[in-house]
């Protein structure tokens, strides 16, 4: 019988292209910068975009968009997996 893992790894690269750049609900992203203890500053000098800009979409108010939009999502994503590991983190 044919081996599927190629297929299977295909399918997951594929999936995790399409989620790469997804962000979680405005609250969330506030949520998850408080936790690791970081300002709307700090967020927005290492996006090179304004303070009020963060506010903005931790408001839902406006949406990040390219190239901001992926790095954002990655430091979610990288503040959430910290946490995760480490619950007692975010207290």
């Amino acid at each position: 019988m044919p081996d599927a893992r190629p297929l299977i790894d295909a399918v997951d690269a594929l999936l995790a292209e399409d989620n790469e750049h997804d962000l979680p609900a405005p609250a969330e992203r506030a949520r998850l910068r408080k936790a690791a203890r970081l300002t709307q500053r700090q967020v927005a000098d290492a996006l090179g975009v304004r303070v009020e800009t963060v506010w903005t979409w931790e408001k839902g108010r406006t949406e990040p968009r390219p190239p901001q939009r992926a790095a954002y999502a990655h430091l979610l994503r990288q503040i959430a997996a910290r946490l995760a590991d480490n619950p007692t983190q975010g207290e």
